[in-house]
C-alpha cells in the first residue's frame, strides 16, 4: 500500500462544484522520504516482478527452432516450469531462456532409450525386441502417406499388408496364409471368438497358464464365450485324453506353449505331430500358440517349438508374438490353413485387432532386411562376448574404476526357453552403479548379483559397448 499523503502534499483548491469547494490532493514535488524510497526498491527487488511474460519467452528466438521440433505445448510446460523458479530467486530473469532450453527433453516422447545389460535378450519391461535398422528405417518411411491398403497400378483398394504377409509365408513356407493382428493375445482372443464362441475348446490342464502382468489364459479364453473343456491332469495327458473329449459342440483343439514354467518328473504331453495324427479325420482344427515366434528351429534353443516345424507337423494353425526371437514390432502372427486364416481374416472382430501400417512396415523389414538384434544376441559367441568383457572391464579399471570381466548366464526371457541358460560374460562393478546408472543420462539397466553390479553384454549389441563404457565413467566421475 502507497503511504498515505501528508498535510502537507495537499493543496485546496477554491473552485466551484456546484456550491460545494473542491479540495485537490498533489503530489508534493519534494523528494520522497526514506519511507517512500525503502518501499519502491523493495517492489524493485520482488522478484515477482521480475519474472519474464508467457508470450515475451515464447516469443525468443532461440526457443522458435525448439517450438517448430518439439511443439508449443512443451515449450509452454517448460516455460511455466521457470517462471516458478524465477519467482522462487533459483533463478534469475536473465537465465529464463536458458533455463527453459535445460529444461526442455530431447524429444516430444517421454520415452527413453535404455541400454539392456540385464543379460534377458526379450525383456518385457524393455519393450522386448529392439527393432534392426532396417524396421527403424521402414517405420520412418510409412510414418506418411503410404499405399498400404491401394493398388497403385490400378488405383482400386488392395489388400492391407500384402507385402509384409508374403514375408512372413517366405519366412515359413509352411504356411498357406497369414494374418497379423496387434500381440499373440489378440490372436488367441480372435481364434477363440471366431472358432469356439458358444462352442468348446478342448485343452490339457497344465497348459491353463497365467502370462505377464497377471492374465490367465483361461479367463482369456472364456471372455471370448468359449466354453473349455480340461484334459489329462497338471501333469499328464495323452492323445486319447482329446479324442475322449471331442463331441458335436467342440470347437477346435487348442497347445499352449507354457510360458515360464517347467514340470519335472512324473510328466507326459502330446507333441504336435502325434496330436494332429489323432484328430485326422475328426475334422475338428489343432491350434498351436508356440509363443516365442522363433520362425524355423534354432540350435541354441533345441527344446523351442517354431512356426515352421509346428505347421509341418500338422497344425492347422500357428500362433506366436512377432516381439520376441522373430525380433519384429509387438504383433500377433496367425499362420496356416489359407481357409481358417480367412475365416479369422473376415470376422468383426479382426477390425478391432489389425495392427497399424508402421507395424506392417517393421514386421516387413524385419522378415526380409538383415538380421535383427535379438537373433543376432542369440547366436553371440560366448569367447566373443568374453573378450568384450576383458576389453571393457581393462578400459574402466585404467580410468580407476573397480570393474573385472566375470563368466555369467543370460537368459532369452518373454517366455521363451524359461529353463534354458545362454552362456555369457559381463563387466562387474560395485554395487551402487546398478542404480546410479539405471537413474543417469543415458541409461542403462544391469542386474545385481552376490553384492555386485552386473552388465551382461550377450543382451548389447558390440557397436553399443562404447555407450556402456561411456555411461559408466560418467558414473564413476561423481563418486570421485
Amino acid at each position: 500500500m502507497v503511504p498515505a499523503a501528508s498535510k502537507a502534499d495537499v493543496a485546496e483548491y477554491l473552485g466551484q462544484a456546484g456550491s460545494i469547494p473542491v479540495r485537490l490532493r498533489q503530489r508534493s514535488r519534494r523528494r520522497a522520504g526514506p519511507r517512500f524510497g525503502a518501499y519502491a526498491r523493495s517492489m524493485i527487488a520482488d522478484p515477482r516482478r521480475q519474472v519474464p511474460r508467457t508470450d515475451t519467452l515464447l516469443a525468443a528466438g532461440q526457443l522458435t527452432p525448439v517450438i517448430e521440433r518439439l511443439g508449443r505445448v512443451l515449450v509452454k510446460d517448460a516455460i511455466r516450469a521457470v517462471q516458478e523458479r524465477v519467482r522462487s530467486g533459483a533463478v534469475a530473469p536473465a537465465d529464463a531462456v536458458a533455463a527453459v532450453l535445460a529444461a526442455l527433453p530431447d524429444s516430444a516422447v517421454s520415452l527413453r532409450p535404455v541400454l539392456n545389460a540385464t543379460g534377458v535378450l526379450v525383456h518385457t519391461n524393455l519393450g522386448r525386441a529392439p527393432l534392426s535398422a532396417a524396421a527403424v528405417e521402414a517405420v520412418a518411411a510409412a510414418a506418411g502417406t503410404t499405399d498400404v491398403e491401394l493398388d497403385l497400378r490400378t488405383g482400386r483398394r488392395g489388400q492391407r499388408g500384402e507385402a509384409a504377409l508374403a514375408a512372413l509365408r517366405a519366412a515359413v513356407p509352411a504356411a498357406q496364409a497369414a494374418l497379423v493382428v496387434n500381440n499373440c493375445a489378440a490372436a488367441l482372443a480372435l481364434v477363440a471368438t471366431a472358432l469356439g464362441q458358444g462352442r468348446e475348446l478342448v485343452i490339457a490342464r497344465g497348459e491353463l497358464v497365467e502370462i505377464g502382468d497377471g492374465f490367465r489364459i483361461p479367463e482369456l479364453l472364456e471372455s471370448t464365450g468359449a466354453r473349455l473343456r480340461e484334459v489329462g491332469t497338471t501333469n499328464r495327458v495323452t492323445a486319447e485324453d482329446y479324442l475322449r473329449a471331442l463331441g458335436p459342440d467342440t470347437g477346435a483343439v487348442l497347445k499352449v506353449h507354457p510360458s515360464n514354467f517347467v514340470v519335472r518328473g512324473f510328466t507326459r504331453e502330446v507333441p504336435v505331430a502325434e496330436l494332429a495324427a489323432a484328430l485326422a479325420g475328426t475334422g475338428v482344427p489343432l491350434v498351436a500358440d508356440v509363443g516365442s515366434g522363433l520362425p524355423a528351429p534354432n540350435p541354441v534353443l533345441p527344446d523351442e517349438p517354431d512356426l515352421q516345424t509346428t505347421l509341418a507337423d500338422g497344425a492347422d494353425l500357428v500362433l506366436a508374438s512377432g516381439d520376441k526371437l522373430l525380433g519384429g514390432p509387438q504383433a500377433g502372427l496367425v499362420l496356416g490353413r489359407a481357409d481358417l486364416v480367412q475365416r479369422l481374416r473376415r470376422h468383426p472382430l479382426y477390425r478391432a485387432l489389425r495392427v497399424d501400417k508402421t507395424t506392417l512396415a517393421a514386421l516387413e523389414a524385419t522378415l526380409r532386411g538383415p538380421l535383427p538384434p535379438v537373433r543376432r544376441m542369440l547366436a553371440a559367441d560366448a569367447a566373443d562376448l568374453r573378450v568384450r568383457a576383458d576389453a571393457l572391464a581393462g578400459r574402466l579399471a585404467a580410468a580407476g574404476v573397480d570393474a573385472a570381466a566375470v563368466d555369467s548366464a543370460a537368459r532369452v526371457g518373454g517366455g521363451g526357453a524359461p529353463e534354458h541358460p545362454l552362456p555369457s560374460a559381463a563387466v562387474s562393478l560395485p554395487e551402487h552403479f546398478a542404480v546410479d546408472l539405471r537413474t543417469g543420462s543415458s541409461p542403462v539397466v544391469g542386474y545385481v548379483d552376490a553384492g555386485r553390479a552386473l552388465l551382461d553384454l550377450r543382451s548389447v549389441l558390440p557397436e553399443d559397448d562404447g555407450i556402456l563404457a561411456a555411461a559408466v565413467l560418467e558414473v564413476a566421475g561423481r563418486w570421485t
